[in-house]
């Protein structure tokens, strides 16, 4: 039961279920386009008209404000499919979504939210542009990698990476390296500090309790680890960032 307890707590973070919606994707075509590709040139001129200015998004809620929240979420949605599709980490696409959509949760006023709204945009564009412009990865590193994002409420073995990837451990060390620019144990690692970060930032878990959902052997090696990269403790980076 505790590995499964573990695994929900992850999972409840990260992770979104597939939402269907019944507002039509329209004119909005180029918008997405322009994300994908890393445009942000023109993206930037599109973003000039506020999103609650925006005319034929459709009436959801009788409310002004919920209806844009609720057009919010799906923009949210869209963004991380289509940036998904153009070569985006899905866990990444879809964590950025959910922390946007947290945000949003809480805004009081459409200013608020239109605010976000350009920072989602602007958000995905900027990450959007570094993927088109950096070398492509191959399958082998993708599959590693991929592997990496959705087991990182796990401890991770090199063995059950190259098994995933189809290669021996040793080529597929050599691989990743050359590719990424970071052993696979500094990526494994630099992977879960950054979501203990947001996890920090975005939900309402403990330093101690992220600890144990990203499977860091004990919450000292934790905050070892976590203060070497960031120079900081988990307490520190929270008190600084995170606290309201």
């Amino acid at each position: 039961m505790a590995g499964i307890e573990k695994e929900l707590a992850y999972r409840e973070y990260v992770m979104r279920e597939e939402l269907e919606y019944h507002a039509p994707y329209n004119p909005e075509r180029e918008f997405y386009d322009l994300v994908r590709a890393g445009d942000e040139k023109r993206i930037e001129k599109s973003l000039k008209e506020d999103f609650c200015d925006k005319k034929g998004l459709g009436v959801l809620s009788g409310s002004k404000l919920q209806n844009f929240k609720y057009h919010f979420v799906i923009t949210a949605a869209m963004l991380s499919r289509v940036c998904i599709s153009g070569g985006m980490e899905h866990e990444q696409a879809y964590t950025i979504s959910d922390l946007y959509i947290r945000q949003m949760d809480e805004a009081r006023n459409l200013p608020e939210i239109s605010r976000l709204h350009k920072q989602m945009v602007r958000d995905y564009t900027k990450r959007m542009k570094r993927i088109v412009t950096s070398k492509v990865y191959s399958r082998h590193v993708v599959r590693a990698i991929h592997y990496i994002y959705d087991h990182l409420h796990e401890r991770i073995y090199l063995s059950d990476l190259a098994e995933e990837a189809g290669i021996n451990e040793n080529y597929l060390s050599r691989l990743f390296k050359k590719e990424t620019g970071m052993s696979v144990s500094r990526y494994i690692m630099a992977k879960k500090i950054e979501t203990a970060k947001n996890m920090m930032e975005y939900s309402e878990y403990t330093p101690a309790e992220i600890a144990n959902i990203l499977a860091f052997p004990s919450q000292s090696y934790f905050v070892k680890v976590f203060h070497a990269e960031c120079e900081m403790t988990p307490g520190q980076y929270y008190t600084k960032f995170c606290a309201k």
